[in-house]
């Protein structure tokens, strides 16, 4: 991680920062983040992630104490990110890596890293999937349904990245990912009650509504179906799309071409938002 960071929109240095000002989320985890890529110094879908983050705060009034809403609009976190990679020569307004978000303690906390050193190849060649853990979730359960709550969940498997499942034997999700499956001439990915993240590009992709000639639809997809998968790709905001090309053992050899497809779409769309 860079040491330079923003706190309510000051540019400020990660060693100078008290751990008093955070202690509401550090010792407890009474907070929500999201992360966002950032491509020549320009954040990928800001307002959709805002928007998720506003959701979860409000979600928990109780337990999280917001930061005025005024350092979590889109133009705040905008200039706050510019006049970060601005102050850091070492990342520079063409920095190409991922920026995250965290609230909580009534403060936004910005930071920026690298991106994964393995990104490329990940990209080039896809990650295998082979492993599962069908009970992991109970359908419904509406906490996963946000970033923070969910990581604590997830953290344990993080490395293992298995598939997780819900007590009915049906994909959740990744850790850290949303995961889509190329099935009876679709593209199909888990609803929200699942449960699964609403991830960012999860929800680009359903309002494309297709990749190529493929539709993106969303519906339950039990374990019992992946004998019948094509093709899969996990999303987030971080990686955007990597392939699948071995899932739980059976090689599925069209999964990196689907994912460098997705890819491509999400791009247009973002280039078209920003």
């Amino acid at each position: 991680m860079f040491s330079t960071v923003a706190v309510d929109g000051e540019v400020r240095r990660w060693e100078d920062l008290h751990l008093r000002d955070f202690a509401q989320g550090f010792f407890f985890g009474a907070g929500f983040f999201t992360t966002f890529r950032i491509q020549a110094g320009e954040p990928w879908f800001l307002a959709r992630h805002l928007r998720r983050l506003r959701s979860s705060l409000a979600a928990f009034p109780g337990a999280v104490r917001a930061p005025p809403p005024e350092h979590l609009t889109e133009a705040a976190v905008r200039e706050a990110t510019a006049r970060c990679l601005h102050a850091d020569a070492a990342m520079g307004p063409a920095f190409r890596g991922v920026g995250k978000l965290s609230a909580s303690d009534g403060r936004v906390l910005l930071t920026f890293r690298e991106h994964a050193p393995d990104l490329e190849r990940l990209h080039r060649e896809g990650r295998a999937l082979d492993s599962e853990e069908p009970g992991a979730y109970r359908r419904g359960e509406s906490t996963l349904n946000h970033k923070g709550l969910a990581y604590f969940r997830q953290y344990s498997v993080m490395e293992r990245l298995p598939l997780l499942g819900n007590e009915a034997g049906e994909v959740c999700e990744l850790p850290t990912a949303n995961v889509f499956f190329q099935c009876d001439g679709a593209l199909i990915t888990p609803p929200l009650s699942a449960p699964c993240l609403p991830g960012i590009i999860r929800e680009v992709l359903l309002e494309a509504g297709h990749v190529g000639t493929l539709p993106i639809v969303e519906r339950p997809v039990s374990f019992a179906q992946l004998a019948q998968v094509s093709a899969c790709v996990f999303t987030n905001s971080a990686q955007v799309a990597t392939g699948v090309p071995s899932l739980l053992g059976r090689a599925l050899p069209t999964s990196v071409a689907l994912a460098r497809s997705i890819r491509s779409v999400v791009e247009d769309i973002a280039a078209r938002e920003r």
